[in-house]
């Protein structure tokens, strides 16, 4: 078991959080206590509504569907069109998942890919998609663009709008050209749209949206989470939908392998899919930290870069992000160092909206 584990664990990176010990310390122990904008963790209450629907859910002694109830499948076709403006999707081509990065980390492997698979990640990148690539033995091609994946045929391409950590929207003629041109080579796209509400200076748009494929959703998933827009990353609550057969594909092997979203928590997600006062209220608490805290790190001389949308304010100044770091730690504030999402984040550092008023409010005054 133990010689297992070995070759499993030797198939993946250190574990970036774990490098930040020293950093955290000196955060730490500032007289005012920490300001943590390293991970991207909600820390707002849940809405009554969701917790509500949750504890009338909670007499719940059977297994869960793998598939989810009809109420959780109507209520993600409905969020979808109401809030995203995604139609046409049909009612088996939606899945709930524990958590979008359960999904990503296991999607390459669900997909029965292997050793002689490629997949393409984004030049800066969530870590989970180079991860579950290893798991399931793929190669790793980080590309922006079809130029940089030349004459080869990868077997999955991962999109992100607006991306982590940066926040940069993709436009509607970029979706438009990867989907075209993943079509005509039989490549699926998983797009990664976890932050498509938390929209600042750009609109984006889901790979499924009719302006991006013409209403047809072959070969398309879009990955999805109340994590952010809820607050529900505890509740391990999110979903994927798109094309109908790679659904059903992925919903067959996770029967086997008992990947069940908890049946109160389907209904908790039915809740927040279907109320969206609580969402646009959410929207405004992280629109005004924004509002805060960009100004604040741009006159102490950062330079905040795309931030379009999300959770994040991609910043640098200038210099090796580790050394952004010591300063900021310094200052009591931690956040996430740019090389943890690849070589090309070198200079940057990811800085999280996801902190209580107070403590953005800390940290404001710390740097000004």
């Amino acid at each position: 078991m133990t010689a297992t584990r070995s070759a499993i664990s030797a198939k993946l990176p250190v574990f970036p959080w774990d490098t930040l010990a020293d950093v955290t310390a000196t955060a730490r122990a500032h007289p005012d206590g920490i300001v943590d904008l390293s991970v991207g963790t909600p820390v707002d209450e849940v809405a009554p509504v969701i917790r509500d629907a949750l504890a009338q859910a909670s007499a719940a002694p059977g297994y869960p569907t793998t598939a989810g109830t009809p109420a959780l499948r109507a209520a993600i076709h409905d969020a979808l069109e109401r809030r995203f403006g995604i139609t046409g999707v049909a009612a088996d081509a939606v899945l709930p998942v524990i958590g979008t990065k359960e999904l990503i980390a296991w999607l390459p492997t669900l997909l029965g890919l292997g050793a002689g698979d490629t997949v393409v990640i984004p030049e800066l990148a969530y870590p989970t998609y180079d991860v579950g690539a290893r798991l399931a033995g793929a190669q790793v091609l980080a590309a922006d663009s079809l130029t940089q994946i030349g004459p080869q045929t990868p077997s999955l391409i991962y999109l992100n709008s607006p991306s982590n950590p940066t926040g940069r929207v993709l436009g509607v003629d970029h979706l438009r050209k990867v989907v075209g041109w993943a079509r005509e080579r039989g490549v699926l796209i998983a797009s990664d749209e976890c932050y498509l509400g938390l929209a600042w200076d750009a609109a984006p748009l889901s790979v499924l949206h009719p302006s991006v494929c013409d209403g047809d959703h072959t070969g398309l998933l879009a990955i999805h989470s109340l994590s952010k827009t809820s607050s529900l990353a505890g509740y391990r609550g999110g979903f994927v939908a798109g094309d109908p057969a790679v659904v059903t594909e992925l919903l067959a092997v996770r029967k086997h392998a008992g990947m069940m979203v908890p049946g109160p928590v389907q209904a908790a997600m039915v809740a927040g899919l279907t109320d969206d006062e609580h969402v646009a209220a959410q929207r405004e608490r992280y629109a005004h930290r924004r509002v805060l805290l960009l100004p604040a790190l741009q006159k102490a001389g950062f330079t905040i870069d795309h931030s379009e949308a999300g959770l994040y304010l991609w910043a640098t100044r200038g210099e090796p992000c580790r050394d952004t770091l010591a300063w900021l730690a310094q200052r009591g504030i931690l956040v996430a160092p740019g090389e943890f999402y690849g070589p090309a984040g070198a200079q940057h550092v990811r800085v999280a909206l996801t902190a209580t008023d107070e403590r953005i409010a800390a940290a404001v005054q710390r740097i000004s």
